[in-house]
């Protein structure tokens, strides 16, 4: 054979591995019931919080898990966000709802803040959501230690966001950080955990979701397929989409693909931290 492959290689391929082809593949076509994005409110519900309850959502966004766990669960929901459009849309939102339901007020507020910086008193909390946000963060020691300061005795936290994953290559975690605006070493599950200890939050659940939600994503919707081929178009003709939306907005979209696509394959890993105040 030369310095070609070796025949040990071509039989296992083409001869052995052929007559269990198929059935693999039956195999893989069997969902493994993934869990998808309500798990996290299945372990609000686990903790047993009573109706009433004061919680926060750092990094609302435009509040659909503010109005969520306002809703979920009957709890008094205080909504923080940097950025003031999102915080003009979940107003703009909650002003509608008032319409039918003026009580909702005395339940949902939405305040301009920083997951550093918290609008809130010392101790006044007693569950914080945070999902997505704290790969934005720098300073991840002071985050956590204002999780410590406005919680109460016994508060819990629920902590969701993506990590580096193993298989993630280091020219793609540059590219990728830089254009969905990651901390590089926010999304490093080691500096997570050295933060919680230093502010002294006590780790009593951890989930490793892996790639469950971009299974599930599939499973339900397909949105996993249509990502995929939105990346490949974008790959295959970059001048069409510059040309009509800007170069950022290219980024930003193909950002947004691959950052679903990766999570998927195993090359950004999700978690999910339940803490409590110790």
């Amino acid at each position: 054979m030369g310095r070609g492959l070796e025949p040990s290689w071509l039989e296992w391929s083409y001869d052995t591995y052929p007559r269990i082809e198929a059935e693999f593949q039956a195999a893989l076509d069997r969902s493994l019931n993934p869990r998808g994005p309500d798990v996290l409110y299945e372990l609000v519900e686990e903790m047993g919080l009573p109706a009433g309850s004061v919680a926060v959502d750092v990094g609302c966004a435009e509040g659909n898990h503010t109005f969520a766990l306002a809703e979920r669960f009957d709890f008094v929901v205080t909504g923080v966000d940097p950025v003031a459009r999102h915080i003009e849309l979940a107003l703009a939102v909650l002003d509608e709802r008032a319409a039918s339901d003026p009580t909702i007020t005395r339940r949902i507020r939405f305040v301009a803040g920083t997951a550093e910086a918290l609008p809130l008193y010392d101790e006044t909390v007693d569950l914080i959501w945070c999902r997505d946000v704290l790969v934005h963060v720098a300073d991840l020691e002071r985050a956590y230690a204002e999780f410590q300061r406005v919680l109460r005795a016994n508060g819990r936290v629920l902590i969701y966001q993506m990590f580096a994953g193993d298989r993630l290559e280091p020219r793609e975690a540059e590219w990728l950080w830089k254009t969905a605006g990651v901390v590089p070493t926010s999304a490093a599950p080691a500096r997570t955990d050295a933060a919680i200890a230093a502010a002294r939050l006590r780790v009593d659940r951890r989930l490793d979701l892996g790639t469950e939600w971009g299974e599930w994503a599939e499973e339900m919707s397909g949105n996993g397929g249509l990502r995929l081929i939105r990346a490949a178009r974008l790959l295959r003709d970059p001048p069409r989409y510059v040309e009509q939306f800007g170069q950022a907005a290219y980024e930003m979209m193909l950002g947004d693909c691959l950052w679903h696509i990766f999570g998927m394959i195993g090359k950004l890993d999700r978690r999910v931290y339940l803490l409590s105040k110790s």
